[in-house]
C-alpha cells in the first residue's frame, strides 16, 4: 500500500458526513495531520518443519498457550471498547465475542490438534493450513453472511498465528516517513525500533497513559493516543487524519475548518516549544536563589540529543533495556561497554545514572522470555535485581561493562526493584568482585568505585529506607512503580489504568518521608519517575525538600521554566498544607490554586 507524502493534507472526495471523532488517552502531547499507516497483520512467516514425534505434547501444549494469549487479547480489547459508548461498543462487543468463540473449541482449534497429532506439523504451520482449508470451503458459497465469516476465520487464526511465534505488530518498519501508525498495541519493543522521524504519531486500540510505551513515546517527543478501541475499524490505510495527543482525539476525514483549525493549534504549540527553548542555557534555580539539578531519562541513545538540547546537566536515569531488547542473544561484556562508552563519552563530563537490567512486567528481552517466561503476574515476577541475583552472570558482565565505561566520565550504578538490605548486600559484593577481577585482568578501573545506588520504587523499600541506607551512596525514586505497587493498580491495564492517582495521600507520605530520610543522612537522592516532568508537581517536590530531578527530555524546559517562578519558602508551606489532607481531589485542587497563583 503507498500512502501519500506527509505534506499532502488536502481533502479527497468526502462528503461532511464522513467526518468522525475517535477517543482515547491522551499519551503524549502535540498535534499532527497526516495519513494514516494502518498496521498490515495479515502476514506470517510460517515455518513448515516436521516435528517428532516426542514433541507432539509439547506441540499440541503450545497450541493451546498461543489460544489462551489469543482469548485474553481479544478479552482486552473487548474491556476497552466499553469505553467507546453507544451502538458503536455493542456492536465491537458482539464481534470480539463471536471471535473468541472461534477459538473455544472450534474447528480450528480442533482441526490444528489433529494436524500436529496426526501430520507432525509445529503449531503454526497447523493454523495456517486449517485457515486456508476453511477459506477455500468456504468461497465457493455465493453468501455475503458466509464470506464475512470466512474473512474472521482469517484474522483469528493470524491473530492465533502471531501469539504462536512471539510475534506482535511490528510491520511499521514499512511504514513511508511521516506515518501516522494505527495499531491494536505497540510494545516498548516495538518502540525501541522506531527511527528518527519514521512514525509522527501513533494510536492504539489498547493501553494506558501511564504503561511504559507511553512513557517512552513522551520520551522521544512522539504524539500518541492508547486505549482509542475503536480506532481499529475506523480508519484505513492512507485515510488523512488529525490526532490531538494532549486532548486525546483522533479526526477521521476532517473537513477544511478542521485543517485549518488544527493548523493554528499546530503553529500555537510550536510557538510554545520554541520560546521554552530559549530558556536552555539559564540556570535551574528558583527566585531565592535554590539551585535544582535537571536531569534526562533516558530509554534510548537517540534521546541522548535531545537531552542536550533540552539542557540536562546529566543522565539521571539510562535504562539499561535498551541493549537487550530485539535481540534474540544476551549481549556481552564487550558490546554492553561500547554502547555505554559511547553514551558516557557524548555526556562530555555531564554526570550518567545507569540502571541495571530492569527486565521483567511490559519490558521483555526475547533472548531472556523463553527462560524466565512472563509468570502469573509479570508485575510481581522475576524481574529487577531479582532476576539479576537469580542469573548472576547477567548482573557481573553489566557491572563489567559500566566500570569499563566510567573511565569515560562520571558514572552512577542505580539497582532496581529493591526491597530488602540483603539485595544491596550482595550487588555490592558482586560488585566489588567484579572490579577486583577486571583489575586483574589488567582492564583499568577508578580507584575509588562509583557510587552503588537503590532504586525506591516498592513500598516495603519506602518503609525501609533508614535500613537500605547502610549500604547505599544514593538513592533514586521511581514515581511510576511506587504509586502503582502502594495502590495495586497495574497502570498498563485498560480496566483499571485510570484509577492510576500518584497524589493519592500514601504515594505522597512514602515519597516525602523517603526525600526527609535521605536529607537526614546527607544521601544524596531524586525523583526519576513520571512525576518529575510534570511541571504541576514541581511546587511539591521543592516543599518536600527536593533538590535534584529526572525526567523525559522534552520536560526538562516547562519544569525549569516553573521551578525559575517558585520560591522555595512558600512551596514548603504549600507541602505542608497539602500533606494535612486525606482526600486526592482535595490535594489536587490546592496544588492547582497554587500553580495558578505562584
Amino acid at each position: 500500500m503507498q500512502v501519500p507524502p506527509k505534506d499532502q493534507t488536502t481533502i479527497d472526495d468526502q462528503s461532511p458526513s464522513d467526518r468522525r471523532v475517535i477517543t482515547g488517552l491522551g499519551a503524549s502531547g502535540g498535534i499532527v495531520i497526516g495519513r494514516a499507516f494502518v498496521m498490515d497483520r495479515q502476514y506470517v512467516d510460517v515455518s513448515r518443519t516436521r516435528i517428532d514425534a516426542a514433541a507432539i505434547p509439547t506441540e499440541t501444549e503450545r497450541l493451546h498457550k498461543g489460544v489462551s494469549e489469543s482469548i485474553e487479547q481479544l478479552k482486552r480489547l473487548k474491556s476497552q471498547s466499553a469505553n467507546v459508548g453507544g451502538a458503536a461498543s455493542e456492536e465491537l462487543g458482539f464481534l470480539l465475542d463471536a471471535y473468541v468463540h472461534m477459538l473455544t473449541q472450534s474447528r480450528l482449534v480442533r482441526g490444528a490438534e489433529e494436524l500436529i497429532q496426526t501430520r507432525h506439523m509445529n503449531a503454526v504451520h497447523a493454523v495456517s493450513e486449517v485457515i486456508d482449508a476453511i477459506a477455500t470451503q468456504f468461497s465457493g458459497i455465493d453468501d455475503r453472511y458466509i464470506a464475512a465469516r470466512a474473512s474472521d476465520i482469517r484474522e483469528v487464526g493470524l491473530r492465533l498465528m502471531r501469539c504462536l511465534i512471539g510475534e506482535t505488530d511490528r510491520a511499521f518498519e514499512t511504514a513511508p516517513k511521516g506515518a501516522i501508525l494505527i495499531a491494536e498495541e505497540v510494545s516498548p519493543a516495538d518502540m525501541a525500533r522506531l527511527q528518527p522521524g519514521q512514525i509522527t504519531a501513533f494510536v492504539t486500540a489498547l493501553g494506558g497513559a501511564e504503561g511504559h510505551t507511553a512513557i517512552m513515546a513522551r520520551s522521544l517527543g512522539i504524539p500518541a493516543i492508547l486505549g482509542a478501541a475503536d480506532i481499529i475499524r475506523g480508519v484505513s490505510g492512507g485515510d488523512l487524519i488529525i490526532v490531538d495527543g494532549g486532548r486525546g482525539e483522533v479526526i477521521l476525514r476532517p473537513t477544511e475548518d478542521d485543517l485549518a483549525h488544527y493548523s493554528q493549534r499546530r503553529e500555537d504549540w510550536r510557538a510554545a516549544r520554541a520560546k521554552l527553548a530559549s530558556l536552555r542555557d539559564v540556570p535551574s534555580a528558583t527566585r531565592d536563589g535554590v539551585e535544582i539539578d535537571l536531569h534526562a531519562n533516558i530509554e534510548l541513545p537517540i534521546e541522548l540529543s535531545a537531552a542536550l538540547e533540552n539542557g540536562a546537566t546529566g543522565i539521571g536515569l539510562l535504562r539499561s533495556e535498551f541493549m537487550f531488547m530485539n535481540k534474540d542473544y544476551l549481549p556481552d561484556e564487550d558490546e554492553q561497554y561500547a554502547e555505554l562508552a559511547d553514551i558516557v563519552t557524548r555526556m562530555n563530563g555531564k554526570p550518567v545514572t545507569i540502571r541495571t537490567l530492569d527486565i521483567g512486567g511490559e519490558k521483555l528481552a526475547v533472548s531472556l522470555q523463553a527462560e524466565i517466561g512472563s509468570g502469573p503476574n509479570p508485575a510481581l515476577g522475576l524481574r529487577g535485581i531479582r532476576l539479576s541475583l537469580r542469573k548472576p552472570e547477567l548482573l557481573e558482565a553489566q557491572m563489567a561493562a559500566i566500570l569499563r565505561a566510567s573511565l569515560h566520565g562520571p558514572i552512577r550504578v542505580l539497582i532496581p526493584m529493591v526491597v530488602s538490605v540483603h539485595e544491596m548486600s550482595r550487588a555490592r559484593q558482586i560488585y566489588e568482585a567484579v572490579a577486583r577481577r577486571l583489575r586483574k585482568e589488567g582492564h583499568a578501573i577508578p580507584d575509588v568505585l562509583p557510587p552503588l545506588g537503590a532504586m525506591i520504587e516498592i513500598p516495603a523499600a519506602a518503609l525501609a529506607i533508614d535500613a537500605l541506607a547502610r549500604e547505599s551512596d544514593f538513592f533514586a525514586i521511581g514515581t511510576n512503580d511506587l504509586t502503582q505497587y502502594t495502590l495495586a493498580i497495574d497502570r498498563t491495564d485498560d480496566q483499571v489504568a485510570g484509577l492510576y492517582d500518584p497524589l493519592h495521600p500514601s504515594v505522597l507520605r512514602l515519597i516525602r518521608d523517603v526525600i526527609k530520610s535521605s536529607r537526614d543522612r546527607d544521601i544524596p537522592i531524586s525523583v526519576c519517575g513520571e512525576m518529575a516532568g510534570d511541571p504541576r508537581y514541581t511546587p511539591l517536590f521543592l516543599g518536600f525538600g527536593l533538590r535534584n530531578l529526572s525526567m523525559s527530555p522534552v520536560s526538562l524546559l516547562p519544569v525549569k521554566q516553573r521551578l525559575r517562578r517558585l520560591d522555595t519558602r512558600n512551596t514548603e508551606h504549600q507541602a505542608a498544607r497539602v500533606m494535612e489532607q486525606w482526600d486526592s481531589a482535595r490535594i489536587a485542587m490546592m496544588l492547582d490554586d497554587f500553580n495558578d497563583l505562584a
